[in-house]
């Protein structure tokens, strides 16, 4: 695991390594353990090492083939490299590490670009052919690892984050406001769009080639691969419970392969205690599991924690977080040099935090509703699809939403009826935008000001979850809701978050569900095998019951949420006035003040929760703060100067 960052010219530029090196010192927190950088006239790549397998001199990054004609530098791990390095040394490559890494470089000499169809694994990684004058810019299929590029000038720069990207000079920091509308909408900028102008993420799934051998550039950008949900397996359900033991214990048993200490995140759901089970039958050493809680009621999930640690005997450790612990914001802000709305990111880091005082490396359950249907709102969307075909259902259901009293508990099942009546009369993108997103279009033409106007916001916005539904129409409600999710909420909420918080902590995440033949397997499935009446993720439950607590078994899904609502009407209160109503906030003009308050005083008198809601203009006007208020941002630490290695 690495952080990576570097710079391609179309020109002879002897001066690339020095721009790379505040790049790549700026990921130190994602690779502590060395620095190196390699370049030559037209290319320097970057890396930051965070050892996990090989942790010899021998595996220092940027690392090249044996004739130094292909040089890479990578973020990630590839599980099968083992597998492809006895197929590689077949066809008669040699090797000098003990690394996944080098495995790419002979890949790509065997294989080209389509090497990466055959990685099983998580990865971000660069790759420069010296003969062709060449950058191979490639992302994993369902985007763990980040990178984000720009062109300035004739130099095309990339790297895992933005603040090392943003280290660059001459990037001017101005807003994308389509990218910042569509933010209030997700809760997330999605790809290829950032918060910058002119700065894109490569989509997962996706490749990169960057040509200057004719003294312009040409890029292309292509998609590899494609989660498939037909045709439908033949399993019976016994067949089918048995191959998802297999794959998923495969999947975890490829996960442990590391030369430092690993653990587990333990929830206290369903997937992260499967994940626990099959690592204690693996492992001949008791597995270290961490949890993380509130002393909030009905928002911890501790004692379900518990109860898996005691069934496998774990070496548990617990935190709990209170309101305080938002000191941490402006390095999450940071970290994530966009906005990002998911407030469950600060318990994610502080997990991050507490699990890297004892490991290196934690497996998760991330992943696991995605693919066995384990959300609630992929019900409701079967229901909501059937209930659109009944004449007057619609305006049945609106009425009824009228009639009935919302909740201010964003807990209570009363509010997510609510909601759920409240989006049925719209079209299937507007009625999951209601149940996923923060901000609807109609609440945001309330709260937008007359400065802020992002060209085609609107269709831009709704564009996203209009293209994913209709790439999807041809499938089962409850599929297409996975797919949905799969190609936005997953990538760019979900695996964002833990990326930017398990990385700020110097800690490698890996996630067994989100092997991609697990996920092959699982999208193939007959519905009724992951969401059978009112038991979702069936198929899992039966194929790892006896791993489980019978407690953990019967209970419903919680959520992985954050009592930011009840924060705001007490302690943090006075803070977040202060952020989102202050002159400085007004000055930018996205925003009606009277709005924002009206918002703010709604929720604090309990006539509605809009914490979320409230949450996110939080994060927006601090990242407001970090990024463009003071361009120079924060200084990053002084560090020794990192390996170069140059070659003509």
């Amino acid at each position: 695991m690495c952080g990576i960052a570097g710079g391609v010219s179309s020109v002879s530029n002897p001066r690339l390594s020095a721009a790379v090196g505040p790049m790549t010192r700026a990921l130190q927190h994602r690779g502590p353990d060395e620095e190196g950088i390699w370049a030559n006239e037209f290319c320097a790549l970057g890396n930051r090492r965070l050892a996990i397998i090989d942790l010899s001199p021998a595996g220092r990054q940027p690392l090249s083939n044996e004739s130094s004609s292909v040089w890479v530098t990578f973020n990630g791990e590839i599980y099968n490299f083992q597998a492809l390095r006895e197929e590689l040394e077949g066809f008669g490559h040699r090797f000098r590490t003990g690394t996944d890494t080098e495995v790419i470089v002979h890949a790509y000499e065997q294989w080209g670009t389509g090497c990466v169809k055959r990685f099983r694994g998580m990865f971000a990684f660069a790759l420069w052919d010296q003969q062709r004058r060449q950058l191979f810019l490639a992302r994993d299929r369902v985007g763990k690892k980040p990178v984000l590029y720009t062109q300035v000038g004739n130099v095309f720069l990339f790297s895992s984050e933005l603040q090392s990207l943003l280290q660059y000079p001459d990037i001017r920091r101005e807003p994308e406001l389509s990218a910042i509308d569509a933010y209030l909408s997700y809760g997330y900028v999605p790809a290829p769009q950032t918060a910058f102008r002119g700065v894109n993420k490569l989509p997962p799934a996706h490749w990169l080639t960057l040509d200057v051998s004719r003294g312009r550039p040409v890029l292309r950008v292509e998609q590899y691969w494609k989660l498939e949900y037909s045709p439908k397996s033949r399993l019976s359900e016994a067949e089918a419970a048995e191959q998802l033991r297999q794959k998923l214990t495969e999947a975890v048993k490829l996960r442990m392969i590391s030369d430092v200490p690993l653990g587990v995140f333990l929830s206290g759901g369903l997937d992260s205690s499967v994940v626990v089970g099959l690592m204690a039958g693996l492992s001949p050493q008791p597995v270290k599991t961490f949890s993380i809680g509130f002393k909030e009621a009905g928002w911890s999930e501790l004692g379900f924690a518990r109860n898996v640690a005691q069934r496998w005997a774990t070496d548990h450790h617990e935190f709990v977080v209170e309101p305080d612990a938002l000191v941490i914001l402006p390095r999450l802000v940071r970290h994530y040099g966009e906005p990002f709305a998911d407030s469950s990111a600060v318990p994610t880091f502080y997990v991050s935090q507490v699990t890297r005082r004892s490991v290196t490396v934690a497996l998760n359950g991330d992943g696991g509703d995605e693919s066995f249907a384990g959300y609630n709102r992929y019900f409701a969307n079967l229901v909501a699809e059937r209930l659109s075909r009944v004449p007057g259902a619609r305006n049945a259901m609106v009425l009824l939403q009228m009639l009935l009293p919302d909740s201010s508990n964003q807990k209570n099942r009363l509010r997510y009826i609510h909601r759920f009546l409240g989006a049925v009369a719209g079209s299937t993108p507007e009625r999951y935008q209601e149940w996923v997103g923060i901000f609807s279009q109609r609440q945001k033409q309330g709260l937008l000001g007359g400065d802020f106007r992002p060209d085609g916001a609107e269709e831009n916005t709704d564009q996203l979850l209009r293209h994913l539904f209709a790439a999807s129409r041809q499938l089962h409600p409850i599929d297409a809701a996975m797919a949905v999710d799969v190609a936005s909420y997953l990538p760019y909420d979900l695996l964002a978050k833990v990326d930017i918080t398990s990385m700020a902590n110097s800690l490698e995440a890996r996630s067994p569900f989100l092997d991609h033949e697990v996920m092959e397997f699982a999208a193939r499935l007959p519905i009724h095998f992951k969401r059978r009446r009112r038991i979702s993720k069936y198929l899992v439950k039966r194929a790892f019951a006896d791993l489980l607590p019978r407690e953990n078994l019967r209970r419903g899904k919680m959520g992985f949420g954050v009592p930011v609502g009840e924060w705001f009407r007490g302690s943090l209160r006075e803070f977040l006035q202060d952020m989102i109503l202050s002159e400085r906030s007004r000055q930018r003009g996205y925003f009606n003040p009277q709005a924002v308050q009206a918002l703010l005083e709604n929720h604090v008198a309990r006539k509605a929760d809009h914490g979320t809601q409230l949450w996110a203009l939080l994060m927006l006007e601090m990242w407001h703060r970090e990024f463009l208020d003071n361009h120079r941002g924060r200084e990053v630490g002084t560090l020794p100067d990192p390996r170069v290695v140059r070659t003509p």
